[in-house]
C-alpha cells in the first residue's frame, strides 16, 4: 500500500470509488465541488493505492468555526475505500497520514461526523467536550474533534460548512 497526495490523473478513479463506497454520487460531487473553492487544501487530499490502482481516498478541507474568534479549521469528509478493500486498514492509514500532514501544516483541529468506534482510535472526541457545536442534528457522539498541536482551549463556537456540503 502506498499513501500519497492526489494528482489530477486520479480524479476519475476517486470519483468512481466514492460512488461505489457510498452507493450514490453525492460524495463524488462533493469532492469535485470542494476542489473548486478556497476551502481546498491540495496537501490534504490523499489516496491509497495498490498495484491495481487507487483503492482509497480521503479529503480534508477548511470549514469555519464561528465564536468569539472566527477560525478556519479542518473538516474530514469524505473518506472512501473500495468495497472489496474495506476492513483491511486502508481507511486507518489514510486518516493517520492526514492527521500527520495537517499537524505538520500547523492546523488547529480536525472535525469529523462519523463512527465513534472508528474515529476514537485516532484521538477524536465528542465536540461538545471542546465547546464546539455541530451544525447538524446528530447524536453528540458522532460529531467529533481531534485537537492538533496548535489547538488552544479558547477555540469554541459553532461550525459552519461551506455551500459545497449542502447536497451531502
Amino acid at each position: 500500500m502506498n499513501i500519497r497526495s492526489r494528482t489530477p490523473k486520479d480524479d476519475q478513479a476517486i470519483a468512481e470509488l466514492n460512488r461505489l463506497a457510498f452507493k450514490r454520487g453525492n460524495e463524488a460531487s462533493l469532492v469535485e465541488s470542494i476542489r473548486q473553492t478556497n476551502c481546498y487544501i491540495p496537501e490534504l487530499e490523499l489516496v491509497a493505492e495498490m498495484d491495481c490502482g487507487v483503492v482509497g481516498h480521503i479529503l480534508f478541507s477548511y470549514i469555519d468555526l464561528v465564536g468569539q474568534e472566527n477560525l478556519q479549521v479542518i473538516g474530514l469528509a469524505p473518506m472512501a475505500v473500495m468495497p472489496e478493500f474495506q476492513g483491511q486498514g486502508f481507511g486507518s492509514a489514510l486518516v493517520r497520514a492526514g492527521l500527520e500532514t495537517a499537524s505538520s501544516l500547523g492546523e488547529l483541529m480536525i472535525i469529523v461526523l462519523g463512527s465513534p468506534q472508528f474515529y476514537s482510535r485516532f484521538g477524536f472526541e465528542p465536540s461538545v467536550i471542546y465547546g464546539i457545536e455541530s451544525p447538524f442534528e446528530v447524536p453528540e457522539e458522532f460529531f467529533r474533534v481531534k485537537p492538533l498541536k496548535n489547538y488552544q482551549e479558547r477555540y469554541r463556537g459553532k461550525l459552519i460548512y461551506p455551500p459545497a456540503f449542502k447536497g451531502v
